[in-house]
């Protein structure tokens, strides 16, 4: 039984988030007759915030309730943006009991990690509101094991919501579940029928019964629309879901299966090509998902391949966990190969491989469309996204080893060049005309230059960068190099922020503020 409910509740709650104002009050009551005591809401859910929260504390009032709530998200538009600094949780919190008219919260959730804010400073902010006794348990949403663990250490969780169906095995794959249970911690599956967009082919009771089987400490949160809905949910705790198939004893197996994670421009595509007597199995070459992929592998396994290298961007424990399973189905086991290549090392990576292919720095909207037919090619803000999904590789992921790759840039032939930052223009002399001379900025003034200096500009509008050329993203400066035959580590960068500081740094060029 999860650790957060008493012996007599039932392991499955309401998701109240898609239920119908008209309906709300009837839904609830089915579930309170029915024996449910777990209603899943938050500040965000209905036309507006607070919306959802009324209703659902105006159908519960006076009966026995756990109310789970969240805060930390906020709508833009039709859109839902998490929010995960300190005052808008306090607010929300105190919003929610605001809201809630005196039903009071049983369960107070961070509905998911803020991307712009450090993870632990809404986690301290969640802890407040438990010190302050605004709420007497609170918990975390939609979260990796690393990510859980980093909450661990910082304030008691109660409870962990995740996505979790028969479509969705994520939360088991990437050891949240595990987690769980081994610290006594309830997990909310919500989302258990699929969502939305799978509802449809889901087989409700036996979907939930699927669910509940992962874990004694999960809990199911279906979200019924209609009492009949309700009903069929609870339907499910009389049902046993089928027994899984006995897996066949593993054979022999001699096979050495090798995969190479990074994130996108860490250099994984080349190492893998470099090893001889491997078969590679990528998404470069087959497209298609990872599962799609371990599907092959299982295959070329089971047909005797010896040697198997997969350098697809493994960036979760869930997406590494279908490698391992796959492989000991077969009595082998994986090696990691993890190329720790830090992220401005990657940016150039990703540029220099445009630069190769095309001469030149594709414009945002023809990168958009290239980077679904061409490998290795995307926007600053997809790589970024990828970056922060990165779970780095342990050893209690199932893998025979893990080799840490620190990263290193071989040299480059070219002559020496001088970058200068248009704001280092002003009172910047040119010592030596004979040398290349780049002058780089965002929407450089007219104006600015030098003489016999190259003026490259970044012309694309403010926001999150969809283009590689705003600095101190390096595209300028190595398309110049690449139009000049210029070694950027041979080279200086002239700057006036700590910006251009890290530019020089991630080309290898020296810096230089001496004109100041």
């Amino acid at each position: 039984m999860a650790g957060w409910l008493s012996g007599d509740e039932l392991r499955i709650g309401l998701g109240c988030m898609r239920v119908e104002p008209a309906l709300l009050q009837p839904t609830v009551a089915a579930a309170l007759a029915a024996g449910i005591t777990v209603f899943d809401t938050a500040h965000a859910y209905g036309e507006r915030p607070g919306d959802n929260e009324r209703l659902v504390a105006q159908a519960l009032r006076g009966a026995r309730s756990r109310v789970v709530t969240k805060g930390g998200m906020t709508r833009a538009g039709t859109a839902w943006v998490p929010d995960g600094r300190a005052f808008v949780i306090r607010q929300d919190c105190e919003a929610s009991l605001t809201a809630l008219d005196g039903t009071g919260i049983d369960l107070y959730l961070l509905h998911a990690p803020d991307p712009r804010v450090p993870w632990l400073t809404s986690v301290r902010a969640l802890a407040r509101l438990l010190e302050e006794g605004l709420v007497p348990r609170v918990g975390v949403s939609n979260v990796n094991r690393d990510q859980l663990d980093a909450a661990l250490s910082v304030v008691p969780v109660s409870a962990v919501e995740v996505a979790l169906s028969p479509f969705d095995h994520a939360a088991v794959r990437g050891g949240v579940v595990r987690r769980c249970e081994e610290q006594g911690i309830t997990v909310l599956a919500h989302s258990p029928l699929g969502g939305p967009r799978r509802v449809r082919r889901a087989a409700a009771p036996e979907s939930l019964a699927w669910v509940l089987s992962r874990s004694p400490v999960v809990v199911a949160i279906p979200g019924a629309r209609s009492p009949a809905a309700v009903r069929s949910a609870v339907a499910a705790l009389e049902l046993r879901p089928p027994a899984r198939p006995a897996a066949p004893p593993p054979g022999p197996s001699g096979a050495k299966v090798l995969l190479v994670m990074g994130i996108p421009g860490s250099g994984k595509s080349r190492l893998a090509a470099d090893l001889a007597g491997y078969e590679r199995l990528s998404r470069d070459d087959r497209g298609g998902s990872l599962a799609a992929l371990a599907r092959e592998l299982d295959r070329r396994l089971g047909a005797g391949a010896e040697r198997l290298v997969l350098d697809n961007t493994y960036l979760t424990r869930a997406s590494r966990n279908l490698v391992v399973e796959t492989a000991a189905r077969h009595g082998g086991r994986v090696r990691c190969v993890w190329l720790d290549t830090p992220l401005a090392q990657a940016q150039v990576n990703l540029v220099l491989r445009q630069l190769d292919l095309f001469g030149r720095l594709p414009e945002p909207r023809e990168l958009r469309d290239l980077a679904k037919s061409q490998p290795g090619l995307m926007a600053p803000t997809s790589q970024l996204r990828a970056v922060r999904q990165l779970e780095p590789p342990t050893g209690d992921e199932g893998f025979a080893a893990v080799e840490r790759v620190p990263f290193r840039r071989e040299p480059a032939p070219g002559v020496p060049g001088v970058f200068v930052a248009a704001d280092a223009v002003p009172g910047f002399r040119v010592e030596d005309p004979s040398v290349p001379h780049l002058v780089f900025g965002w929407q450089v003034p007219d104006g600015v230059s030098l003489p016999g200096a190259v003026v490259a500009s970044c012309p694309h509008p403010g926001g999150p960068p969809t283009c590689w050329c705003r600095p101190p993203l390096p595209g300028l400066v190595l398309a110049f190099c690449h139009q000049h035959g210029v070694d950027p580590a041979r080279s200086v960068l002239a700057g006036t922020t700590s910006g251009h500081r890290a530019l020089a740094a991630a080309v290898g060029a020296r810096f230089t503020d001496r004109h100041r």
